[in-house]
């Protein structure tokens, strides 16, 4: 044994991926459930989707200033609003941001410690690369190298209507062992805003990873639970 490696913690992330799909809300509020966990993350964002996150919420997502940006992001709402949660002082200690571009980053291979992959959103374009193993960028590569080790990977997509070409791709994904989890919010929890929508989709791909947290109320098979139930703790206003 190394001494210098004595009494050293490993870090084990979860690598987080955003694709060029609609829904960087739900990324948002996947990573701030993460990090609320005690998780550590390694980011991944493709260059599609720093388009779609310019457009839905005004923030340009930077390589070189990826700290400053993605405190921005954290800390604004699913309706648009900035400062909506505390996060601007947030400590991204625990997240490591690879370029999109870098095949030699860690994740790229498979004797990188990770715990697994969430995928959100899932563009339809990355769903077939994933399932083509065709690792045309890091977030490709890192979700083939997470289906070969076995480990977990999430792929929540979004995309409405989907084709047969889709469908087959997301079933290749699921036989190789992804959960394959549709943007699809539900109504039961209780829902008064558009936060607890993203919210609970957040919550049902952290489900899927096996990771705690108290994004939105679960089903107990008590009926109209939802309409009593107090949400979205953060500030709407």
């Amino acid at each position: 044994m190394n001494p210098a490696n004595t009494g050293r913690t490993a870090r084990t992330p979860w690598i987080v991926g955003v694709s060029g799909a609609s829904g960087t809300p739900y990324a948002a509020a996947v990573l701030r459930a993460l990090l609320a966990a005690g998780e550590s993350v390694d980011l991944v964002v493709s260059r599609a989707s720093r388009l779609t996150l310019l457009d839905e919420t005004g923030i340009g997502f930077r390589d070189a200033h990826w700290r400053e940006d993605l405190r921005a992001w954290l800390a604004r709402g699913a309706d648009g609003k900035p400062e909506t949660f505390a996060a601007e002082a947030a400590d991204l200690s625990a997240v490591r941001h690879w370029a999109a571009g870098d095949l030699a980053a860690g994740p790229s291979s498979g004797s990188y410690p990770v715990k697994g992959m969430l995928i959100v959103p899932a563009s339809t374009a990355c769903v077939a690369g994933v399932a083509l193993g065709l690792s045309k960028d890091l977030l490709q590569r890192a979700a083939s190298v997470t289906l070969k080790e076995g480990r977990r990977l999430v792929v929540a997509v979004r995309e409405t209507p989907l084709n047969g070409q889709t469908l087959r791709h997301l079933v290749a994904l699921d036989d190789a062992g992804a959960t394959v989890l549709p943007a699809s919010p539900a109504f039961y929890a209780g829902a008064t805003h558009i936060q607890d929508l993203v919210d609970f989709v957040a919550g049902r791909a952290l489900d899927a990873a096996g990771v705690p947290h108290t994004l939105y109320r679960r089903w107990e098979g008590d009926l109209g639970g939802g309409r009593t139930t107090t949400q979205h703790p953060h500030n709407h206003n």
